[in-house]
């Protein structure tokens, strides 16, 4: 029986992602949660086999839980499944020790497919990702300005994003204020803004976020 954490913030998701694996046998929903933090909790508590995991979660993102979980916890299996297949995300999260990476637009049969697979220890990469990830590596391939980030320096500016500011950052992210002041400027340097605003658009073109429906 192979169980399973279901990371993800919108409830009609969740609901969702639970009847597509309830109904498969041998899948066991064990747990779920709308944040970060809270996985991170439940990951160390109910110790699943495979965490279904988003990238864009409110506070702690799904970059930043999948790092802290895998540093402690490397027998577990983490399947990303976001809105993001272009670079960088998919890489740094493969980087990390993600074992599967999907978009929202797979089917249900690749999602089971793709948790089986990281179940049986093997990594899964969706088509699309892997494309993505083909082509930026291909001579003349324009580059995301945000493929300079260091992981650190692109949770920061993930949470820039979504309009925190360095005091909550520094808070969820459990370091100073000065820290990531610095992680600020850091940004803005490499991609080339001076503005919160700039640094959105710019995450915007490049598809780091997406736009508001």
């Amino acid at each position: 029986m192979t169980s399973i954490l279901i990371v993800e913030d919108h409830d009609l998701v969740r609901t969702g992602l639970k009847n597509i694996l309830s109904a498969e046998p041998g899948f066991k929903i064990i747990g779920e949660t709308s944040t970060g933090e809270e996985a991170i909790r439940l990951a160390r508590d109910l110790e699943p086999d495979v965490i279904l995991m988003d990238v864009e979660l409110p506070g702690l993102s799904g970059l930043e839980t999948t790092e802290r979980i895998l540093k402690v916890q490397s027998r577990v299996r983490v399947v990303v499944l976001t809105a993001h297949s272009e670079p960088p995300l998919p890489a740094r999260l493969l980087d990390i020790g993600a074992s599967g990476y999907l978009t929202k637009a797979c089917s249900a049969r690749e999602l089971v497919n793709a948790v089986k697979a990281v179940a049986r220890g093997e990594r899964y990469i969706g088509s699309e990702i892997a494309q993505q990830l083909a082509l930026s590596l291909l001579p003349g391939t324009p580059q995301s300005p945000f493929q300079e980030l260091t992981a650190r320096e692109l949770e920061v500016a993930l949470m820039l994003t979504q309009g925190m500011k360095p005091p909550s950052i520094a808070e969820v992210i459990k370091v100073s204020p000065k820290t990531v002041a610095t992680h600020k400027y850091n940004i803005y340097e490499k991609v080339g803004v001076s503005s919160e605003v700039e640094l959105l658009r710019l995450a915007l073109r490049y598809g780091l976020v997406k736009p508001e429906p």
